[in-house]
């Protein structure tokens, strides 16, 4: 079967960045594929294009470029944060506070993202909410290692399911019940 729009897509796959030559960022194996439905706007639009129109069993190998991956590194999206709203009843967990960690947070609008804390002083913590990948070519090589049709329950919640729950979920709905995506 070949990779079309709403096709279950599974693949395994190694990242490097910048080149063939560059760091293993990632490695997917076939313990543990990639599984997507292919055209939903999960991932990258680029990333897509170059899969389109491949079959099972087929290898690929192509980069992007970082406008086509996770776009340059934004300096606006580099903020200082006041140290207190990490406090949880009136204590910081020094742990999570440390330069390096990547801490879960939330904007104004309740949109869930990641914050790479960059320096922490007594009253600010400056933080960087660029994709970690931002500014950075990437490189794929990897393999299709299935496509299949997509059932009507992933095609209306526009993901993946698997034994009856989301695979964005963390829960496992009983049967004819709705998965915590809100579908």
């Amino acid at each position: 079967m070949e990779i079309t729009d709403k096709k279950v897509v599974s693949l395994v796959y190694e990242l490097r960045q910048d080149s063939v030559e560059g760091a293993v960022v990632e490695q997917v194996d076939k313990g543990n594929p990639l599984t997507f439905l292919f055209g939903s706007g999960n991932l990258l639009p680029k990333f897509e294009e170059y899969l389109s129109g491949l079959k099972t069993g087929e290898g690929f190998e192509f980069g992007l470029n970082s406008e086509d991956a996770y776009g340059p590194v934004v300096d606006n999206a580099i903020v200082n944060v006041p140290k207190n709203i990490f406090e949880v009843e009136g204590q910081i967990d020094e742990n999570m506070l440390q330069v390096g960690n990547m801490v879960p947070m939330m904007d104004n609008d309740g949109r869930r993202l990641n914050g790479k804390i960059l320096e922490i002083t007594d009253e600010i913590v400056n933080m960087d909410f660029n994709h970690p990948m931002a500014g950075e070519n990437l490189h794929f090589k990897g393999e299709v290692t299935e496509v299949r049709e997509a059932t009507d329950e992933e095609l209306t919640h526009g993901h993946v399911h698997g034994n009856q729950d989301c695979g964005s979920c963390d829960d496992k709905p009983e049967e004819g019940a709705s998965c915590s995506c809100g579908h």
